[in-house]
């Protein structure tokens, strides 16, 4: 007869159950979420994007049809290193001159400070606008602006002291849908203007410059409209 094996020599010859590890399984857990953080971070991107370009697709270019206003409003840019007019502070003094000369308005209101270097832009596109013979007694200056919103809003107020009620606006091209959806917050009558740029511009670089423009209109939208909202005086 077979002799019972003994209770501890089952124990002893039983082998034990595999269990999985956690690590792995929080190193898993872990992976999924990321994986998941990231595609929900590149659709909501990718929200953000559309939604900015069809804002400016969208953005108005005037709230009146008046062809005669009391002023130009000349959006600055930034003079380069030496404090001589960039390519796109010429042109968009040139533009707002021919305007002037056309009769559009008489005078011009020049608006920018030293967002990016040490020269008020403002006063760089003055000295542009004398020089083009706009006599100094029909330029006026608004040189504290760090951007945009600031441009329209410094612009206004001294539109406001004068009586003034209406204007073009005066900008690069790729510019002026931001620039519109400023403007129509504002209690003004406008119409943008494009100044024709005087350089060569591939189709990378206006994509580049769309893509920029676009990213810029994105953060007004989600966060500048609200958190550096400027009302006039």
């Amino acid at each position: 007869m077979t002799k019972p094996t003994p209770p501890s020599s089952r124990r002893a010859t039983r082998r034990p159950k595999t269990r999985l590890a956690p690590q792995p399984r929080l190193r898993r857990t872990r992976r999924v979420w990321l994986v998941r953080s990231a595609l929900a971070l590149v659709a909501l991107g990718l929200i953000l994007t559309v939604w900015g370009a069809l804002a400016r697709h969208f953005a108005p270019s005037n709230n009146t049809s008046r062809t005669r206003f009391d002023a130009i409003i000349v959006l600055g840019a930034p003079a380069d290193a030496d404090g001589n007019p960039s390519p796109k502070e010429l042109a968009r003094v040139t533009e707002a001159v021919r305007e002037y000369e056309r009769g559009v308005a008489p005078r011009l209101i020049l608006t920018g400070g030293a967002a990016y270097n040490r020269f008020v832009e403002a006063r760089v596109m003055a000295q542009v606008a004398e020089a083009q013979g706009i006599p100094a007694s029909d330029i006026y200056i608004e040189p504290r602006a760090m951007d945009t919103i600031q441009n329209a809003c410094y612009s206004v107020r001294i539109m406001q002291d004068h009586g003034w009620h209406s204007a073009e606006v005066v900008s690069s091209g790729f510019h002026l849908a931001r620039a519109g959806l400023i403007f129509k917050r504002l209690p003004l009558e406008w119409r943008t203007h494009a100044a024709p740029s005087l350089q060569d511009q591939s189709s990378a670089y206006q994509a580049a410059i769309s893509t920029v423009e676009t990213l810029k209109t994105v953060r007004y939208l989600v966060w500048t409209s609200w958190s550096e909202h400027c009302e006039p005086e």
